[in-house]
């Protein structure tokens, strides 16, 4: 009778397994590829993602990765050789690489990918006409920002603009001037329809980034005057201007100067109309979900800091065994720096020879170049050592002693969980980031752009004009027109935009990074004229079986 009850029960399982019954669910809600792309809000998320997509690519993505837009050009050089960064060029550049040439791909592409989602799934949302045309705009805009990188670090990539949505391998490269025409259709109609920079809130898209970004691309493309055209858009804008006088948090410091206070934390933004140069600004909130910065450490920040200020931890002099700096200090000795991105001669000094004491942008707190002894156990305690000077037996730049530019640091502003003692400014081993928000593009920028644009068309009286509208702000001496010429105007990028600026993408357009790091890096000897631009991952290569990726030359 066992065995016979033990059937009859599996029989009655399975019978009432086979039918409808109260366990089976009935989903009332649940997001799919099928209904994840139909509100506005479902768009106005998509397209948040892309702006974090944007911050990991350039900003916060790690300790390395961001900088590789910094390294291995004329501007630093590394205090730590590693592969992973760019002291090594044949092994950080080669196509095997799983870190700098993979990584940006990748990143890149994502941003392309998902803006050609938001693209393709518009027209069946149920958006207004208004709301559709908006979010068209902020996705046209992205992809065109990825691929105008993608084409300035690789060359012609493969260039598709719709959605895949089913296993690809027969990518081709597409040139990289159709690469970069397909950037122009998609700026050019962000441009037209994305809102003024006075109606978005603080790091939104707006018109006027976009026509920034365009005029760059038409200088890559060799269309001069185009180029001229867009920035002027920007230019002539009366919501922009260069900030002239004193502003901001810290305004009542008399010690300081317009362009110190460009970088205070709190006033990068044109919150109550104050700052009126900045086009687009990437915002960092501390201690907010999402806002990329935390008050316990430098996980999800940008660590500018720890990169470009010096380890003065090791620092010794001469006769002493004592470290003559406190360290990590909240103050000009650059809070907790490790000494990675180490200044090169040429940018800390040799550049700034005709106007180095009337130019605003290099006095002592906006260009650091003289420390002071703060531990009071060492002999020389309340004494000057400087760069410019080296005390016997230290040699300059090197990586516990070196200029940087205070802009990579917040001076007594690190966040309050970041303090081992805040009377005494003493920072945590955990500090490293630069607790403020960061220009992506700024006026200064789109003067130097159309500048470029003009001595393109041979007008250098117009181009000269728009240097010395940066220089004049900074009482810095004109440049007179025939002097100017492409070295001149990277040395103002240089001396302007210094260490906030993605240096590698202004060469990289150019083509000369081997050109610019020959002349003034003498860190990097094993520069190819191959590292113009770098390779296809091979990973890549190997995965598109369908069709041939072209490798760039000298892989």
């Amino acid at each position: 009778m066992k065995k016979i009850t033990i059937i009859i029960c599996l029989l009655t399982t399975i019978s009432f397994s086979c039918k409808k019954t109260f366990l089976d669910e009935t989903p009332l809600d649940f997001l799919s590829t099928s209904n994840a792309y139909v509100t506005s809000k479902d768009f106005d998320a998509a397209v948040n993602n892309l702006y974090s997509r944007i911050r990991l690519e350039f900003y916060s993505s790690g300790e390395q990765r961001p900088f590789d837009y910094v390294f291995g050009t004329d501007i630093v050089y590394d205090g730590q050789p590693a592969t992973t960064r760019h002291t090594n060029m044949v092994a950080a550049y080669s196509p095997l690489s799983t870190e700098i040439p993979l990584i940006h791909w990748t990143s890149l592409f994502k941003i392309v990918a998902e803006s050609n989602t938001i693209i393709d799934r518009i027209p069946a949302s149920s958006m207004s006409a208004a709301e559709k045309t908006l979010v068209e705009a902020r996705a046209r805009f992205f992809r065109g920002m990825a691929y105008r990188t993608l084409a300035y670090l690789y060359g012609g990539v493969p260039l598709n603009t719709t959605e895949v949505v089913s296993p690809k391998t027969d990518y081709i490269r597409a040139t990289k001037a159709a690469v970069l025409a397909q950037v122009v259709t998609d700026l050019k109609f962000a441009a037209a329809n994305l809102p003024a920079i006075n109606a978005v809130q603080d790091g939104q898209i707006n018109n006027l980034a976009a026509n920034h970004l365009l005029s760059e691309v038409y200088l890559a493309l060799g269309q001069f005057q185009n180029a001229v055209d867009a920035a002027t858009v920007v230019i002539s804008n009366p919501n922009v201007a260069l900030m002239r006088t004193r502003f901001g948090v810290k305004q009542s410091d008399a010690t300081k100067n317009v362009y110190w206070d460009l970088f205070q934390q709190g006033n990068q933004n044109r919150k109550n109309g104050t700052n009126k140069e900045g086009l687009w600004v990437i915002q960092f909130e501390t201690d907010v979900p999402g806002g990329g910065t935390v008050s316990t450490g430098i996980g999800g920040s940008y660590q500018m800091e720890r990169h470009f200020a010096p380890q003065f931890l090791n620092f010794r002099l001469a006769g002493s065994s004592i470290q003559p700096f406190l360290y990590p200090i909240s103050d000009y000795t650059g809070g907790r720096g490790i000494g990675w991105a180490i200044s090169t001669k040429y940018f800390s000094d040799v550049i700034w020879a005709s106007d180095f004491n009337n130019d605003i942008r290099n006095a002592p707190f906006n260009f650091v170049r003289e420390f002071k002894v703060t531990n009071p156990s060492h002999p020389q305690f309340g004494q000057m050592i400087s760069t410019r000077t080296p005390p016997a037996g230290i040699t300059v730049p090197r990586r516990d002693f070196y200029a940087f530019q205070s802009k990579v640091t917040t001076p007594g502003d690190h966040p309050d969980g970041m303090f081992e003692n805040k009377a005494t400014l003493l920072l945590k081993a955990s500090a490293g980031a630069t607790y403020a928000d960061q220009y992506m593009f700024r006026l200064a920028e789109t003067y130097l752009l159309r500048a470029e644009a003009y001595l393109g068309l041979n007008q250098l009286t117009n181009a000269a004009a728009d240097i010395n509208a940066v220089r004049s702000r900074s009482n810095a001496t004109d440049v007179l027109p025939a002097n100017v010429n492409i070295d001149y105007i990277l040395d103002e990028r240089m001396r302007e935009l210094g260490s906030e600026e993605k240096r590698r993408i202004t060469l990289m357009r150019l083509g000369l990074v081997y050109d610019r790091v020959k002349k003034c890096n003498p860190y990097y000897s094993d520069i190819l004229p191959t590292y113009n631009l770098w390779p296809i991952p091979a990973s890549e290569l190997e995965r598109n079986n369908g069709a041939k990726l072209e490798q760039n030359p000298g892989y």
